[in-house]
């Protein structure tokens, strides 16, 4: 029996305002005043001055907004690695991401990309990657992705929705702090929120399941309870208890596996491109066969917080466009298989696929 040896995030800092200190953590890492460092930042702070004005510019660093309304695709890693190695005559310093799990992906993405040969859409699968990354760093200001920890980045291609999972992947630093979450809309962070439970759920229930992996999902389950059910307002320690809760979360991904939700929800990203955190909600929403305390203590979050899951969605759809939708869930073999064990493709046909989408 062989283990995996996992790498894990070599630096973190946490703390309220802690985002204050990136100069400072910055500032060793730079190679040379003609490598610059690169932000890629959501684009919802463009002429935020009580964000972009503390990110520290020199030199030639820049700024590159990127709109989070589109999950990251591998068209546009290679787009924006080709910009910046047409643009700058060293290879920068570092990419830094700051947003929700789209730009950490996109950071984590582009890093890879700038010392790896060909495209993105070339990586996506299990250690692939062959050289390791420029230096990286991630700065969430939404929580519950569990991007910031994970080894993969999550990009959709020509063929596929899959990650660059590899041992280059993880950031070489992140930075947590919980103030930067404080404007989150209700619905959006309840969906990303929700990424972090459903992880938890996928991970405690499924047959990868460890004592490593379980005692961060344990932790990370009982965060978010405490925030979406026990707290009755979004106040500081329900930002901060969040933020971790999407670290653990993610923790315990790493060394398990997702299931049914996530299997599924990619084939509705891949087809119709709806966003990964409402995904995971419209799918779990269905998924009582697989996950029945899980759903039902779903459901009463959404109720408590007044959410609306989207409905039929599938409700016009064509054959074909079914078939592309459940060959991408059908291919993410360790999802099922960490869900329903080795014989999960005797549960899992496509006609029970097929079934389950058009209730969504």
């Amino acid at each position: 029996m062989s283990f995996r040896n996992f790498p894990m995030v070599p630096r973190v800092v946490f703390g309220r305002g802690c985002f204050n200190q990136l100069d400072e953590i910055l500032t060793p890492q730079r190679k040379s005043e003609k490598a610059p460092f690169i932000y890629i930042v959501d684009d919802v702070f463009k002429g935020n001055d009580w964000l972009i004005s503390r990110i520290p510019l020199h030199h030639n660093d820049k700024i590159i907004y990127v709109s989070a309304s589109e999950e990251p695709k591998t068209s546009y890693v290679d787009g924006y690695r080709d910009d910046i190695v047409a643009e700058f005559d060293e290879i920068p310093s570092g990419i830094i991401g700051i947003g929700g799990g789209t730009m950490l992906d996109y950071a984590k993405a582009v890093a890879l990309m700038l010392t790896n040969p060909g495209s993105s859409a070339d990586y996506q699968g299990w250690d692939l990657v062959k050289n390791e990354g420029v230096y990286h760093v991630g700065i969430p200001t939404i929580s519950g992705t569990g991007a910031e920890v994970s080894r993969t980045t999550v990009l959709t291609g020509p063929e596929r929705k899959l990650g660059m999972n590899s041992d280059y992947t993880p950031f070489d630093q992140v930075i947590l702090d919980p103030e930067l979450t404080k404007d989150v809309p209700t619905n959006q962070w309840f969906y990303t929120g929700m990424d972090c439970y459903i992880h938890c759920i996928e991970s405690l229930t499924g047959t990868y399941l460890n004592a490593f992996s379980e005692s961060y999902g344990e932790k990370s389950l009982g965060l978010c309870r405490e925030v979406y059910l026990e707290k009755e307002t979004r106040d500081e320690d329900a930002q901060d208890k969040l933020m971790m809760a999407s670290w653990h979360g993610g923790m315990s991904i790493a060394y398990s596996q997702v299931g049914v939700a996530h299997a599924m929800s990619y084939g509705l990203s891949y087809l119709l491109g709806t966003k990964h955190g409402i995904g995971n909600c419209i799918v779990f929403d269905q998924l009582e066969e697989f996950y029945p305390e899980g759903v039902a203590e779903f459901k009463q979050m959404v109720k408590k917080h007044n959410i609306d899951i989207p409905k039929g969605l599938c409700a016009n759809l064509t054959d074909k466009e079914f078939d592309i939708m459940i060959d991408v869930s059908l291919s993410l073999v360790p999802l099922w298989e960490n869900a329903l064990g080795k014989d999960w493709q005797q549960t899992i046909t496509r006609e029970k696929l097929r079934a389950m989408y058009e209730k969504m």
